[in-house]
């Protein structure tokens, strides 16, 4: 009998491992025998831990326990799938999860991370198998044809960046993924990491096959301690398994693999402040051109993805480009990983077709806020992401939907506050993070995010409001055009939202010291 007990973080924060080490006790105690399986994350985070029981009507789940509740709940019979409060039926048939079109996430929650029998009966290294048949130009030309686009945050179609490296010449070429996930209200990257490292490597695999790189990185923020076990624990099953290292599976092709743990900067995540500091220095942005493609780590062509960029090729190599490429809408193919944070019911990650809407994603599968108040803002695409209002919720969740509306769609964060947030606050963060942030190479960026802190700080103290309202869009206008990376450039988005769709928290302290002008 196989029960599942999460390893994903988000679940041992909630007592997974003292969960996991309690059934095993209780079933030795009642003479059961079990095979525990530590599986990743379905991402339904409020149900977490979720104990699932394999049943002949399928995985029956069990939902917020804590080890002291494993005793009472194997004598009621937990172990055959029997009813019980914490029972939530069929983990499959939760409105939640069915509600999804998961082609990045298929076997998140399902198999043993760590084991790549489990892995290969799950179509694993089917997709390699396929790249293998086709060829590096093949591979190019199906990942062009799936219109998949970057899904760190530029948007950026992968076909062409990974055309670029393969057309260029050199001795040796790169392939890093960016796994320095720091976004607020963003976890997908972990949770591929901790619940399904093999698609990760097999998608870096076939990447390197594509362009003849020979090498990968992984650059994992240190903050993920639980992601860098998983994957080193993966990378060293597939090199005893010959899926990497000289001659994959006996053919020409040869590519290597480790992890980087990073340096725990915010601005590592920016591509060429991670080069950087893979190379051991200091991460600090880089002008741009050259390209990375061009000159990327030690001065050679790389392809730079992010982790659910990769971990989408071995469906469009198994599948086809056009399975892929049949999701979505518009110039936005495939499915996004939703990441739902933030005062929300129902917090996770949902797996969906680009297309829906920012109010379905929040008042319909979110399903509101978690304090009952009504929702004021939604913050998409981290911490310099744009603030939407309600009244922009029919916005579709699509790259040129949430420009046309000068949003960003960025790594998929999906942030909600309620009706007691304080607007002025939120853009006064975003310029105080920036601040904080900042590699410090350029002014813009250095200089305008510590002038911004002041101003707003002006603002609430009611000195010239109108005077300083004029400065902060100023600011934001020279930031936007004139920093060297997406950290200065974006840091308007939020505070100009903010000013443009809450403008009465802007006019508050106005009118607060009114009288005493």
């Amino acid at each position: 009998m196989k029960v599942f007990v999460p390893r994903d973080a988000a679940a041992i924060a909630v007592g997974a491992d003292e969960v996991a080490a309690a059934l095993v006790r209780e079933a030795q105690k009642a003479g059961v025998e079990i095979r525990l399986v530590r599986n990743g994350s379905r991402g339904m985070f409020e149900l977490e831990p979720l104990v699932e029981v394999e049943t002949p009507e399928g995985r029956v789940g069990y939902a917020r326990l804590a080890a002291s509740d494993i005793p009472a709940l194997v004598a009621a019979g937990m172990l055959d799938g029997k009813p019980h409060e914490t029972c939530v039926g069929v983990v499959e048939d939760l409105p939640f999860l069915k509600a999804q079109t998961r082609l990045t996430f298929a076997r998140c929650g399902i198999t043993d991370p760590i084991d790549l029998e489990d892995y290969a009966e799950h179509d694993g290294y089917k997709g390699l198998a396929a790249a293998l048949a086709l060829g590096p130009a093949g591979i190019v030309d199906a990942v062009t044809k799936s219109g998949l686009r970057g899904r760190g945050g530029a948007g950026f179609p992968t076909g062409i960046k990974w055309k670029t490296v393969a057309d260029a010449k050199a001795d040796r070429k790169f392939i890093v993924c960016n796994a320095d996930e720091g976004d607020s209200g963003t976890f997908a990257d972990r949770m591929v990491m901790e619940g399904d490292p093999f698609m990760l490597i097999e998608g870096m695999t076939i990447a390197g096959i594509a362009v003849g790189a020979t090498k990968g990185y992984i650059y994992c923020r240190s903050e993920y301690p639980h992601s860098i076990v998983a994957l080193n624990k993966a990378i060293a099953s597939a090199k005893r398994a010959g899926l990497l290292g000289d001659n994959i599976l006996d053919t020409p092709f040869s590519f290597d693999l480790e992890v980087r743990e990073g340096a725990g900067a915010y601005v590592c995540g920016e591509e060429t402040a991670l080069l950087d500091s893979i190379e051991g220095k200091r991460g600090v942005v880089r002008a741009k051109p050259p390209l990375p493609a061009h000159v990327g780590l030690f001065g050679k062509p790389t392809v730079i993805n992010n982790v659910l960029s990769l971990a989408a090729i071995p469906f469009i190599m198994d599948k086809g480009s056009q399975a892929y490429a049949d999701y979505g809408m518009g110039r936005s193919r495939g499915t996004m990983p939703i990441q739902l944070a933030g005062n929300i019911k129902n917090g996770g990650l949902f797996e969906v077709a680009f297309g829906v809407t920012l109010g379905e994603l929040v008042n319909e599968i979110g399903g509101g806020t978690l304090s009952g108040r009504p929702v004021r803002a939604v913050q998409v695409g981290g911490p310099l992401g744009a603030y939407f209002p309600p009244s922009l919720f029919d916005t579709p969740f699509d790259y040129e939907a949430f420009a046309a509306k000068d949003g960003l769609i960025g790594h998929g964060g999906v942030v909600v506050f309620d009706d007691t947030v304080d607007m002025l606050g939120m853009a006064r963060f975003a310029m105080e993070f920036c601040a904080i942030e900042s590699c410090g190479k350029c002014t813009p960026c250095r200089i305008g995010s510590t002038r911004g802190v002041e101003t707003i700080d002006k603002l609430r103290a009611g000195e010239a409001p109108q005077l300083q309202r004029e400065i902060l869009a100023d600011l934001c206008d020279t930031m936007k055009f004139g920093s060297l990376c997406a950290l200065g450039g974006f840091t308007p988005y939020p505070v100009m939202s903010a000013m443009t769709h809450f403008p009465e928290d802007f006019a508050a302290a106005e009118r607060t010291l009114a009288p005493a002008e």
